[in-house]
């Protein structure tokens, strides 16, 4: 079978390697990066390091207004589909490239398997939301990776085609936490011990666009007195420099930043973190498997359920619930199997075996 996957951002990359693993040993896959986010670590280096398949076409789309991108992504993906002629089109997540690669495989008959179906934030003024909303309801497999997202989509009305697979994150974060052990400590180079630190990113723009909101945030870390290593985001390193507060950072005896470091200096950096300040989605989780304490600078998520087993606490941008969290946050629950058993991606490659009715 002839399986048409679309990604667009380096997060899918990571969470499309196990499963291209698992159907590259039953089916033909053929790996399309939108270009929508153009990253220089996603060079023939990351790929390799990783073991992640390359891309068999780069749309190179660039970035753009959200409308402008997602229609110049319909225009040459549904060009490539049709040429292509695959069983089905493979999407993951809430990016634009998600909602562009299923619209144009549904408008051509092509069906549409949805790699992480189900999940809400219930927040619609993020486009991460309308994407997700919009790939399920014309998805025709759902692949959900936890029983919330299968209740969510019911409560949606949607229930033909929807199947709970466990995270396909969960898959990698095993595989190359064990592959990020094996390389050159990140710790050493910065001069830190295990534990010693806390660990931030922060890239979301209702974190970084507003000047009183990162100042909030800025003010928090150098207030907690903690160590606090804070990989930057270009978006949010220019933000710093817009509002004067790279002078408030300097004098600052314990926030270090740092440049944004590769995939598996990240893994190193957050398996060691005493605890992880973030408004990412994935780090979240990632923070969750491997037990390490997550403070999230966002005031909902789409991952309850590490809130649900006291591994995860939500406060915004609020400077008092930051401190708070920092001084105080710490697990008070067991960690459940939420998330499968770590191999999701063999379930995918079965169902889509018995979906499409290959043998």
């Amino acid at each position: 079978m002839q399986i048409l996957t679309i990604v667009g951002a380096r997060p899918q990359f990571i969470k499309a390697a196990p499963v291209s693993r698992a159907l590259r040993a039953r089916h033909n896959e053929y790996l399309v990066h939108t270009g929508q986010h153009y990253d220089d670590n996603m060079s023939r280096l990351f790929f390799d390091e990783l073991g992640i398949p390359t891309p068999d076409v780069n749309l190179e789309i660039g970035s753009g207004p959200h409308a402008e991108q997602t229609g110049k992504m319909m225009i040459a993906l549904e060009k490539l589909i049709l040429a292509q002629k695959p069983a089905c089109v493979m999407v993951y997540g809430d990016t634009n490239s998600t909602i562009a690669g299923s619209m144009a495989a549904s408008k051509v008959g092509v069906p549409v398997v949805h790699v992480e179906a189900g999940l809400r934030s219930f927040n619609r003024t993020m486009p991460e939301e309308i994407n997700r909303i919009m790939t399920d309801k014309i998805s025709n497999v759902l692949l959900c990776p936890t029983v919330t997202a299968v209740q969510h989509l019911q409560n949606e009305g949607i229930t033909a085609g929807v199947y709970l697979t466990g995270d396909v994150m969960y898959d990698a974060a095993l595989h190359f936490g064990e592959l990020a052990e094996q390389k050159q400590s990140v710790l050493e180079r910065l001069g830190l011990q295990p534990k010693s630190y806390l660990l931030a990113t922060c890239h979301r723009p209702q974190n970084t666009d507003d000047k009183e909101t990162l100042t909030g945030i800025i003010d928090a870390f150098i207030k907690s007195g903690k160590k606090i290593v804070f990989p930057v985001h270009p978006r949010t390193r220019a933000f710093l420099d817009k509002y004067d507060l790279q002078e408030k950072i300097k004098n600052s005896s314990t926030l270090e930043l740092i440049y944004p470091v590769g995939y598996l200096e990240m893994i190193q950096l957050e398996k060691h973190a005493a605890k992880i300040l973030t408004d990412s989605g994935g780090v979240q989780k990632e923070a969750y498997f491997y037990q390490v304490p997550c403070i999230t600078m966002r005031p909902e998520t789409e991952w309850v359920e590490t809130i649900a087993d006291g591994w995860n606490v939500l406060v915004g941008s609020d400077q008092a619930k930051i401190l708070q969290a920092i001084a105080a946050f710490a697990p008070y629950h067991p960690q459940s199997s939420h998330y499968g058993d770590g191999k999701s991606s063999e379930k995918i490659a079965q169902i889509l075996d018995e979906h499409f009715n290959e043998k």
